[in-house]
């Protein structure tokens, strides 16, 4: 049976063209892109200047704040601990950090690693449909704030934050503001400029590039600063030492300038997958309920609740042909909530009937249609089985 593929929000395969650029780069540009005296690191080196202008390009950014890390994970570290760090530093009175209850784990995490140091983390309650309500942001400011990270699409139910509403109320209280674009650049349209970060990441393998690497924007003007994680010596502006990998990266901008140019293309088509695969599991498979489907998001990314008196974690063992992920943690045999869905409030038990789905790219319309075909079956042989 062929596998089909619905977990893009995980990873996604890279791109053919990405594939092609990158192999490029290990066969013929294998120089130190830190070496300047001679052809072969200058060639390195001009691979990861077109890398940062086309990552730059994705964003609205310019090319000199785009600092280079080994994903989204690293730069939402470096974004939030060293902008804290680095007020801290200049005697700034600031000690309260807000994020949001349904942030990915690496930021609500760096988040609350900061109290150690002395600030104060705050974490926000989103309502049913995933969505942070101005009024609660807007508490929550009025204790002088040094950082708000918001993430603009959830990875775990798509939702898109209300940035334009949000943004504002932070510019407001004079606190700096991060997000987490991991999900949201190269699906929907990002400005970094319009959307008035003062730091934005995101990640190469999410948007059909290679794994270990990604991005921190830094904004220049009014200019944000940031105390690096680690010592050594001195690239990226003195934000992040170590050798570029030249390859990773020249795949990495390929990816951002493919993703700049079909982005509304693949919103569609995306789109499309989504209406032809849910129509299919709802004729199926009646009382199937899409998570937080009010609220605006991502058009290929949604979290599917299954009928009563199904486990998620049972149905996608019934269905060893279709990779998707959970929509909820899993501790041995038993299904936890997962803290994006308590936080919405849902239950154990809804949690524990929660998957995650994400077409792609390269998905066709026939295989939305044999993946929902596919979940019912496995979903109507549980049902029977438990009858």
């Amino acid at each position: 049976m062929d596998e089909l593929y619905f977990d893009h929000a995980a990873t996604t395969p890279c791109d053919p063209r990405v594939r092609a650029v990158m192999l490029t780069a290990l066969e013929e540009e294998n120089g130190n892109p830190h070496s300047s005296t001679h052809a072969s690191g200058r060639r390195a080196a001009a691979l990861v200047k077109t890398a940062r202008a086309e990552v730059a390009a994705l964003i609205g950014a310019d090319p000199r704040e785009i600092i280079f890390t080994s994903g989204a994970t690293e730069a939402n570290n470096l974004a939030i601990k060293g902008a804290a760090r680095h007020l801290a530093a200049q005697g700034s009175p600031r000690r309260r950090v807000i994020t949001v209850a349904t942030e990915h784990k690496c930021v609500l995490e760096s988040v609350r690693d900061l109290a150690q140091e002395g600030f104060e983390p705050v974490i926000l309650p989103v309502d049913a449909n995933g969505l942070l309500g101005p009024a609660v942001l807007q508490k929550a400011l009025e204790v002088p704030t040094a950082l708000v990270s918001i993430m603009a699409a959830n990875n775990e139910t798509g939702v898109l934050q209300d940035l334009a509403t949000l943004v504002p109320l932070v510019e407001q209280a004079g606190a700096l503001l991060h997000s987490d674009l991991a999900q949201a650049a190269g699906k929907i349209s990002v400005d970094v400029r319009q959307m008035g970060l003062a730091l934005g990441s995101i990640s190469s393998h999410k948007l059909y590039g290679p794994k270990g690497a990604g991005a921190l924007f830094v904004r220049r003007r009014p200019r944000v600063r940031v105390h690096p994680l680690f010592s050594g010596g001195g690239q990226e502006r003195g934000l992040r030492s170590g050798t570029l990998p030249g390859f990773l990266l020249a795949g990495f901008g390929e990816a951002c300038r493919i993703a700049r140019e079909e982005g509304p293309k693949d919103a569609a088509h995306l789109a499309h997958l989504r209406d032809v695969f849910l129509a299919r599991v709802k004729r199926g498979l009646p009382g199937v309920v899409v998570n937080a489907a009010a609220a605006p998001r991502l058009p290929g990314l949604f979290s599917l609740r299954l009928p009563e008196g199904l486990k998620a974690l049972e149905v996608i063992a019934a269905m060893p042909g279709l990779a998707v992920s959970l929509g909820s943690a899993c501790s041995s045999a038993e299904i936890a909530p997962s803290y994006v869905l308590e936080a919405m409030g849902l239950g154990r038990d809804k949690a524990g009937r929660s998957l995650r789905l994400s077409p792609g790219r390269f998905t066709s319309a026939a295989e939305a249609e044999r993946a929902a075909d596919r979940l019912v079956q496995a979903a109507m042989t549980k049902t029977a089985l438990a009858g």
